[in-house]
């Protein structure tokens, strides 16, 4: 669907409302899909806060943790694909793109920062900032492209797909240790 397109007239005969009303809520198109924005987002950061693991210990954390909060995120971002789809596929207005890394950026933050001292990114020397940039990119990337192929595989099947192939983020990926490698160890 291309936001262009989109009519005043189209979105309030499909919404059955007439024109006045929409103008009650909204200036315009754009300030609609801000708001609707800005709606989505809190309730990424709701669900993010909800899913997060409760304990503050390292070690029960890695073990307990297997990305609820990426597959809470998947999930609601499937409940919501219409909206999804057109904001984050509409590539001259990103409206929502910039506001959607801003979470997934904490949360490769939080990954990349527990990843220890043993794990691939510290004993590659690989900066923090590199790391959080492609950890981000990959996943709005893929978030984009499941969606744009009209969902093929489940939330918890992509969750498990990201940590089979971001396994740097779990801390020991150079030598095996501390990151789930199979199917069966996501689970």
């Amino acid at each position: 669907m291309d936001i262009e397109k989109i009519s005043v007239n189209k979105i309030a005969e499909r919404a059955t409302i007439n024109r006045v009303t929409f103008y009650l809520h909204y200036k315009d198109i754009p300030d609609m899909l801000e708001k609707m924005a800005d709606e989505m987002m809190e309730n990424i950061y709701r669900i993010l806060r909800t899913s997060a693991p409760q304990s503050s210990e390292k070690q029960v954390l890695q073990e307990q943790e297997k990305w609820p909060m990426l597959v809470a995120l998947l999930e609601h971002i499937a409940e919501n694909s219409k909206f999804y789809t057109v904001t984050l596929a509409f590539k001259r207005s990103p409206i929502f793109t910039d506001r959607l890394l801003k979470p997934l950026v904490g949360i490769i933050k939080d990954k990349v920062d527990n990843a220890g001292q043993d794990s691939f990114l510290a004993k590659a020397g690989i900066p923090r900032d590199i790391a959080v940039w492609f950890g981000s990119s990959a996943m709005i990337g893929m978030i984009n492209a499941w969606l744009r192929n009209d969902m093929p595989y489940t939330p918890r099947y992509l969750a498990q797909q990201m940590l089979l192939l971001l396994p740097h983020y779990f801390g020991g990926a150079s030598t095996g240790e501390n990151h789930p490698t199979t199917r069966e160890e996501i689970k």
